[in-house]
């Protein structure tokens, strides 16, 4: 603790402390305007670019109104931006597009014509002998990549007869219903129901190239008009001499006689045995596939339906 001897000394001491009191406020009020000043010329040129006020000079929505400035982006102009799903969506159809769609009924009961098939209609025989020809080296080619002889006696000749039996097997690609039907449909007045059934069905599995086989039962119910009861195994016969599915053959039958003759209704089951499954797969021997398709008052009327059903005999298996 300091002591001063008089009372000179203790005067003097006050009046220093007195003053570097004053020295210290006025450097912390003089340090506080220069802060002030730093922030008001931050603020001033946001301000600015901000635009007026609305209190300086009228509403803010006025001064707007008499500016000029830039025209907004119009984004119809803005070339679209795709996300990735959207991305992915257009590969996926531009890929659906490359594929040929499944054969559905035409107007003349053939299925939609590829261009094999449109060549195949249309060939003279010059090219038919060259078809065939094309065939039988692809046969040829397939007994070699198994491991076989081509050129050994027993199968010499076999590159040519599977050419030819294949040609046979789907020689439904060259007909038509209106050739089948053949204007055989007449006017009786009859209105109860028509069944062939039991017709016997042979077609090519689309998938791996063999044999599927089975039998069809068609039924109908004629408005006033009867078809030749031999042209429904034609036309069964025609869709089946095609490479199939079993399926899509039970519906494109079930069309075609319905686009034909117009009745009050068509129904068709099918049962057959595949030997895509039983030669090789799950190697099921026992297995049978049924397959339907019934229209009009076949598939309006439950009591119609069940009639058929029990006709054919399904019901009491």
């Amino acid at each position: 603790m300091v002591r001063f001897e008089n009372a000179a000394e203790t005067e003097s001491a006050c009046s220093s402390a007195s003053l570097n009191g004053d020295i210290t406020a006025k450097r912390v009020k003089e340090a506080r305007k220069k802060r002030k000043s730093r922030h008001t010329d931050a603020a001033a040129p946001a301000a600015a670019e901000a635009g007026p006020s609305a209190d300086a000079d009228g509403s803010l929505a006025t001064k707007r109104r008499h500016s000029v400035s830039k025209p907004a982006r119009d984004l119809r102009d803005e070339p679209e931006r795709k996300s990735k799903k959207k991305r992915k969506t257009a590969a996926i159809g531009e890929e659906t597009e490359t594929r040929s769609p499944s054969p559905v009924i035409d107007f003349d009961g053939l299925s939609r014509p590829s261009k094999g098939t449109r060549e195949r209609l249309e060939e003279s025989p010059e090219k038919a002998v060259a078809r065939l020809d094309r065939m039988a080296g692809a046969v040829r080619t397939l007994l070699e990549c198994v491991g076989e002889d081509p050129d050994r006696e027993g199968i010499l000749a076999t590159p040519e007869r599977y050419a030819k039996a294949m040609l046979f097997f789907t020689k439904g690609y060259q007909q038509n219903v209106a050739d089948i039907v053949n204007g055989a449909i007449f006017h009786e007045g009859h209105n109860e129901m028509v069944i062939v059934k039991d017709i016997d069905i042979f077609s090519m599995c689309e998938h791996h190239l063999v044999p599927f086989t089975g039998k069809m039962h068609i039924g109908y119910i004629p408005k006033n008009s009867v078809i030749g009861l031999s042209k429904l195994p034609r036309i069964a016969e025609m869709f089946s001499r095609r490479l199939q599915v079993q399926e899509r053959l039970t519906k494109e039958v079930a069309n075609a006689v319905m686009e034909v003759l117009k009745p009050q209704g068509v129904a068709v089951v099918m049962e057959s045995s595949h030997l895509c499954m039983v030669m090789r797969g799950v190697e099921k021997t026992g297995t049978t596939t049924i397959t339907s398709c019934v229209l009009g008052c076949f598939e309006r009327k439950e009591k119609t339906r069940n009639e058929f059903l029990s006709l054919i005999g399904v019901n009491r298996r």
